[in-house]
């Protein structure tokens, strides 16, 4: 394949006050490789870049790499541009490329133990006598390069790495994407300043700042006052209040995003398979939907989300159904049970309220007690990682799924050794590797419906629902929502 890259129109000067977005959490660092979340992402995304990325449609294009193709089993090459600078006024070589992805999948190599899982992708090799790589995995490995071109794995110089320490690694940046780093504040702002050395040409705005905001009301009252310009997860409830304010409106989206409470099942009561059913019939998401949301989302039944790869579309929600769930408790041995739902703040759209329902509603169970915990998110999550042993038992995390194919949210999160999970069930394990060494794509979708009706049935989750995400937009900037939740502030134009 050969490159098709994505530009855009740039020709407003940017001249002004900065463009602000206000998200829930602010990173608690910046090394691009030492997390797994989708709003650290968004926030070095302006800074760093990947050998792939996608389009606002979905379209995979060549970022930092002019061609890319498969030339054997488990083995891929990808041709590096040759017209990148980093930051610091370096080029970018192959020997970057290749020791930015070996830094996530190989322990020994950058001083990191990256939490972000690239697997079976297992290593990456500059090609002798080419400004090329080759990308090594275990087997076929059929979405490779769609992996490849995910929110994570960006490109990093290598001796700039290597002449840093983590501390410094996590405070500092030096990308080639299309904003450079002025000043970060640990879970305040990041503020950057575009990069007039940019090969695509500078960006249409000179100034960048991502703030955090936990509290939702924070988010909107900051947008309506003209303190920020994009703020993400408008509750439902606030929507009139933006769109009849003069100077702002919203922007909806239906998201790849669903969030869910895992339930850890090596630990008691989440260890029993109809504990865990009773869950999911003791809840009502179409009434949490409606009450809760207003309305923007749909149930979940299943790990993949409708419009994904490998979604199947015959598979019934759970219903509410208090007598069933009251049985299956009791099959369970846990009558009596007491379990707390730790959540997010602000992470998600209205996540503590409707974490609050699905407790209210399973503590109407007669032999089940529930109760939430709320939780800072960078706090909660940096106990889920890298292992769950000493984490909560039950959580709600939600997974956007950025490449469009089920495997990337069932590898992670319900195989043996995914990066996040305690899942191990030898007939699911079995066939999720048969899907992926299927080089038929008809028939590794059939395999991957089949593999998300059993998980449907082993109810590993206490399915929610599938989000839409509300921007507020303050009407000095023109831009365009992303089902996949990348905001990509290249795009930003203002009045």
């Amino acid at each position: 394949m050969s490159e098709t890259d994505s530009t855009y129109d740039q020709s407003n000067d940017g001249e002004g006050d900065p463009v602000t977005v206000v998200q829930g959490p602010v990173p608690a660092q910046l090394d691009p490789h030492n997390h797994t979340h989708t709003y650290t992402s968004n926030v070095v995304l302006a800074a760093y870049e990947n050998l792939l990325f996608r389009d606002a449609n979905g379209r995979l294009y060549g970022e930092l790499v002019a061609e890319w193709e498969r030339i054997e089993k488990g083995r891929v090459r990808l041709k590096v541009r040759e017209d990148v600078s980093f930051h610091d006024g370096s080029e970018l070589k192959p020997e970057d490329a290749a020791f930015s992805l070996n830094r996530i999948l190989l322990e020994d190599v950058g001083n990191l133990v990256s939490p972000q899982n690239f697997d079976p992708i297992t290593e990456a090799e500059v090609v002798d006598g080419e400004f090329a790589i080759d990308v090594l995995s275990d087997g076929l490995n059929p979405i490779v390069f769609q992996m490849l071109g995910s929110h994570n794995g960006q490109i990093m110089k290598k001796s700039w790495v290597e002449a840093r320490d983590q501390s410094t690694i996590a405070k500092e940046m030096n990308g080639t994407g299309p904003f450079k780093l002025v000043e970060f504040d640990q879970d305040e702002f990041v503020r950057f300043e575009r990069f007039e050395d940019y090969r695509k040409g500078p960006a249409a705005i000179d100034q960048l700042e991502y703030r955090g905001a936990p509290e939702a009301s924070v988010r909107v009252n900051q947008l309506v006052a003209g303190e920020s310009d994009l703020a993400v997860n408008i509750p439902p409830q606030e929507v009139s209040r933006v769109e009849n304010n003069d100077g702002t409106s919203i922007d909806p989206v239906a998201a790849l995003r669903m969030p869910f409470f895992a339930m850890v099942n090596n630990r008691e009561p989440f260890d029993s398979v109809e504990f865990r059913r009773a869950m999911n019939y003791a809840i009502d998401n179409v009434s949490i939907i409606e009450n809760v949301l207003n309305g923007f989302g749909k149930p979940s039944n299943q790990p993949t989300q409708e419009g994904v790869f490998g979604y199947n579309p015959e598979i019934e929600n759970y219903p509410q159904d208090y007598d069933r769930a009251e049985e299956l408790v009791e099959e369970s041995g846990y009558a009596g049970a007491e379990i707390t739902l730790h959540t997010p703040t602000g992470r998600y759209l209205k996540d503590v309220e409707v974490a609050q329902a699905v407790a209210s509603q399973i503590d109407e169970l007669p032999n089940v007690t529930a109760s939430v915990k709320q939780r800072d998110t960078n706090s909660l999550f940096s106990e889920l990682s890298p292992s769950l042993d000493k984490g909560p038992a039950c959580y709600m995390v939600g997974y956007a799924n950025a490449i469009s194919d089920a495997s990337y949210v069932i590898e992670p999160l319900l195989t043996e050794g995914g990066s996040s999970t305690s899942w191990e069930d030898e007939e699911t394990q079995a066939l999720f590797e048969k899907a992926q060494s299927e080089p038929d794509v008809e028939k590794r979708e059939v395999l991957l419906q089949e593999l998300n009706k059993k998980f449907h049935d082993l109810a590993p989750w206490i399915f929610l629902h599938q989000q839409s995400n509300l921007y507020g937009t303050s009407n000095r900037l023109s831009w365009t929502a992303r089902s996949d939740d990348h905001i990509d502030p290249y795009t930003f134009s203002v009045e």
